[in-house]
């Protein structure tokens, strides 16, 4: 099982991820957001992990923030050095609610508790759906933060991705707004579906949908007219134009 543990302080989170191990000695702790920023962003980014262990104070926020910009599927125990949150908490897809320090027995109760009611038939059900939809295996969503508030923007309405001055910008195609993103090009390259998303040099990532014309250049290369417009020069690298014709005709 997959188990999701958010939590700001990191000597909390080390010592949860030991005792999970030692309750579920096969279980499988996918990342460690310590804000409410960056858990919408795994959870947006990732595949819904089988349980969340999440604290309800974190660094910037209450973890019940989390629900606001996203629905979380998956079941959750909260962990808190407070109990005023408990009628808030299972409200909640809620397994159990566990006072600071958490202890072993209580942990593994919870674990106990989450299997009776959801059982492996629940977490091979997601699994199963999870593997059958591309749509879980890449990236769906960025999480762009702007000023005091944030904005998600869906990779289906993404063109192309580009980077100046050091920072990724995201291109969507309904606007043509540009936003600036904390991904680089090298780890979207991994994340992005490459049915639609081809990187073709070192500053660009572009979708089949932001291909208005292409035009023959010079070593046998590419060069690409995108829509919307980029003000950089968009060409294909060398070493990539074998690549990115067959791509084009096989996705």
């Amino acid at each position: 099982m997959t188990v999701l543990i958010i939590e700001d302080e990191a000597a909390a989170a080390r010592r949860l991820e030991k005792m999970v191990l030692e309750i579920e000695p096969d279980a499988i702790i996918p990342g460690k957001p310590d804000s409410v920023e960056s858990a919408v962003e795994w959870l947006s980014s990732n595949p819904a992990p089988d349980l969340i262990l999440m604290d309800i104070h974190l660094a910037d926020g209450s973890s019940f923030e989390i629900f606001d910009h996203l629905e979380v599927g998956s079941p959750v125990i909260f962990t808190t050095a407070y109990d005023e949150h408990v009628l808030r908490a299972f409200k909640k897809n809620t397994v159990d609610y566990l006072l600071k320090p958490v202890k072993m027995a209580e942990l593994g109760a919870a674990f106990e508790k989450y299997k009776r009611i959801h059982g492996t038939s629940a977490i091979n059900h997601r699994r199963l759906t999870q593997s059958g939809s591309d749509r879980n295996n890449y990236l769906r969503r960025v999480l762009i933060r702007m000023n005091n508030s944030f904005k998600l923007v869906e990779i289906n309405d993404t063109v192309y991705f580009y980077t100046r001055d050091k920072i990724t910008f995201l291109v969507s195609g309904g606007t043509g707004r540009r936003y600036p993103t904390d991904y680089t090009l090298d780890k979207l390259e991994e994340l992005l579906d490459p049915s639609i998303f081809f990187r073709i040099n070192r500053q660009f990532i572009v979708g089949i949908k932001s291909i208005r014309e292409m035009q023959i250049y010079s070593k046998g290369r590419v060069k690409i007219d995108l829509e919307p417009e980029s003000d950089q020069e968009t060409v294909v690298s060398v070493e990539r134009s074998a690549a990115f014709k067959k791509w084009l005709v096989e996705n």
